[in-house]
C-alpha cells in the first residue's frame, strides 16, 4: 500500500502522471471516493499524461467513454454512480479485450460485471486537499506499485505523517 497527501490538483496531476508513465500495457484501476474527492481529476489528468487531446468528457450521464491510445488500445473510462444493477453493463458494449486501460469511477456498483483491478485508488478529503490510499489486487498491481515507490515525481508529493 502507500498513501499519498495531495494538497492542491497540481498533486493530483502529478500523481495522474506518475500513474500514466508507470502502467502496465494493460491496466485496471478503480476509483473510488466520495463525490468530490478527485476521481475525475485524475481521470482526466491520467487521460492527458497519456496524449488524449481534444475533450475530455466526464461519463457520469454516457457511463463509459473510450479514448484510442498513441501507444495502441483504448482507453474506457466508466463512471458508474447512476447504474442501479451491475447487469446494465452488458448493455455498454465493453469488451475487456481491446482496452489497454479501464479507469472506473464507483466500481463497487458494477460488482462482479467488471474485470478485477490491478490498483485500487482510493481518494479522500484531508484538510483542504486530498489523500490518495493506493493498494494492488494482483501480482500486476504490486509490481506497479514497487515501480511508483521509485518515481522521482511522487518525492515532491507530501507523504501522510504518521
Amino acid at each position: 500500500m502507500m498513501e499519498l497527501s495531495l494538497p492542491d490538483e497540481p498533486a493530483t496531476r502529478r500523481l495522474a502522471a506518475a500513474l500514466a508513465q508507470s502502467a502496465p500495457a494493460r491496466a485496471v484501476v478503480h476509483l473510488h471516493g466520495d463525490l468530490g474527492a478527485g476521481k475525475s481529476t485524475l481521470a482526466r489528468a491520467w487521460l492527458r499524461t497519456l496524449g488524449v487531446t481534444g475533450t475530455v468528457r466526464s461519463p457520469t450521464y454516457t457511463l463509459v467513454e473510450r479514448y484510442p491510445l498513441a501507444r495502441g488500445g483504448e482507453a474506457l473510462h466508466l463512471d458508474l454512480y447512476r447504474i442501479g444493477d451491475a447487469a446494465e453493463l452488458e448493455f455498454l458494449g465493453l469488451d475487456e479485450a481491446e482496452a489497454a486501460l479501464w479507469l472506473v469511477e464507483w466500481p463497487e456498483r458494477g460488482a462482479s460485471a467488471l474485470p478485477p483491478p490491478d490498483l485500487d485508488v482510493h481518494l479522500g478529503f484531508e484538510g483542504t486537499g486530498r489523500a490518495a490510499r493506493l493498494s494492488a489486487s494482483t501480482p500486476t498491481g504490486t509490481a506497479w506499485l514497487a515501480t511508483l515507490r521509485d518515481m522521482p515525481q511522487l518525492h515532491r508529493i507530501a507523504e501522510p505523517n504518521p
